[in-house]
């Protein structure tokens, strides 16, 4: 695999992929459900997807999950978030998780968005 190529946040996101794919062929049920459910979570409803991306990495940044920081940062930039709309998200995440969610929004977020943001994705 080329994923040296990648930078820090695409290789990430293809070792997400990757691990999905194993666990898939190994729990095809269950891998199935779960993407129905997670599917229908993230659908268009009364709260826009790009709404939805937002909260998701809220609580994914307060929750200091590192692989769904990263997804969905590049869930945010593909909904069209803006990058002050990715900050503020990111203090209201701080404001409930303190120092913990600051440091991963001081770091992995900006250097996410940076790096989804320079074309390479």
């Amino acid at each position: 695999m080329q994923q040296e190529s990648y930078n820090s946040t695409q290789a990430a996101l293809m070792e997400y992929k990757e691990g999905l794919g194993v666990f898939s062929e190994k729990m095809p049920d269950l891998a199935h459900h779960y993407n129905e459910f997670t599917a229908a979570c993230f659908k268009e409803g009364k709260i826009a997807q790009k709404e939805k991306q937002l909260i998701a990495l809220g609580i994914s940044v307060y929750s200091q999950d590192e692989y769904c920081i990263i997804y969905h940062v590049k869930g945010c930039l593909d909904q069209g978030c803006s990058e002050e709309e990715i900050l503020e998200t990111l203090g209201v995440a701080a404001a409930f998780g303190g120092g913990a969610a600051m440091s991963q929004a001081v770091t992995l977020v900006q250097e996410a968005v940076m790096e989804l943001q320079t074309g390479s994705h």
